[in-house]
């Protein structure tokens, strides 16, 4: 699904450093215990969401808000982007819709109910709830607010690896877990801005579902199969033409594919290692560095920690697993 969005400018940029300073704490970052290699953590699970994602919404609904201070929004999410519209319109006073898929995530569905928003769930995979939330943007004149395909949205998640910069500038390469691309996205601008063209960038997917992987080697979205995966954040997304494409294209980023078992032993080897709670999406990048599939010859690799909202049900199951 093409629609027109633009690289953020500079001042977008300045905008959502300023609503997301005046609104969130810096998360810090950490080093953690890797198999016995110290590696850079993001905790961005620390954040009042649980997800990195409440940056760009308060990005993009601060945006909304200046351009139309009495007008509503409404968004598409697999849950993480969904939350953090909710708390977001909730701390700027705007009428917020979002629209998830009927198989969310239940931690993420839960935690939405809590919000003071309208929530739909609609259809059985992130496209059909993004098609639905579409129709009713256009039908009720409102701003579809996408998760990864918006200026704003891109230009708030910057901040995640602004704050990582100041707090780590010894770091000398960054993986980042990829769904829809906007928070790789981000990465990457801040990285221009800040002029640390030194910090190497790495993707991560998860391999049963990796529609930009496969975009960027000439596929187009209908052509792409996803399948179940834990890391449900990453899952599904992505638009033909996005933004977030071309940035990653232009940047020359490499992706690589992470398979589901290793996914699902580092959400319980982190935990078990370093007592963080991680989802899936987040674990991600964590499973590329322990299984080498990050091409990795600097002393100093960080990851972000994306997000902690994965369901305790499936937590402990995953606890329970026995090692290979």
């Amino acid at each position: 699904m093409i629609r027109n969005t633009v690289e953020p400018t500079s001042e977008q940029l300045e905008a959502a450093r300023r609503v997301i300073g005046d609104h969130l704490v810096p998360t810090p970052t950490v080093t953690i215990s890797l198999r016995g290699r110290g590696v850079l953590a993001k905790l961005e699970s620390l954040q009042p969401t649980g997800s990195f994602k409440v940056r760009g919404a308060l990005s993009a609904i601060d945006a909304a808000r200046r351009d139309d201070p009495y007008g509503a929004v409404i968004t598409s999410s697999a849950g993480n982007h969904g939350l953090g519209i909710a708390h977001a319109s909730s701390l700027l006073g705007v009428r917020a819709t979002v629209v998830v898929p009927q198989n969310a995530s239940v931690a993420k569905v839960k935690k939405l109910l809590q919000y003071d928003i309208e929530l739909i769930q609609f259809g059985s995979s992130y496209d059909d709830a993004q098609v639905h939330a579409l129709e009713l943007a256009a039908s009720r004149s409102i701003r579809y607010i996408s998760p990864f395909n918006d200026a704003n949205v891109i230009a708030g998640q910057a901040t995640a690896f602004d704050e990582m910069l100041m707090q780590a500038p010894e770091l000398e390469h960054i993986v980042v877990s990829v769904g829809g691309g906007g928070l790789i996205s981000g990465v990457l601008l801040s990285r221009e801005d800040r002029e640390r063209g030194d910090v190497r960038v790495t993707g991560v997917q998860p391999s049963e579902s990796a529609a930009l992987y496969y975009v960027l080697r000439g596929a187009s979205m209908n052509e792409i199969v996803h399948h179940p995966t834990i890391a449900d954040g990453l899952a599904g997304g992505g638009d033909d033409g996005a933004i977030t494409n071309e940035l990653v294209a232009k940047h020359g980023v490499p992706l690589v594919l992470v398979p589901e078992k290793e996914i699902r032993r580092a959400v319980r080897e982190v935990a078990d290692s370093n007592g963080l709670v991680l989802e899936g999406s987040a674990a991600a990048s964590y499973a590329a560095i322990t299984n080498d599939l990050v091409d990795d010859t600097s002393t100093r690799i960080g990851f972000i920690a994306t997000g902690r909202n994965i369901a305790h049900e499936l937590f402990v199951e995953l606890m329970n697993e026995p090692p290979d």
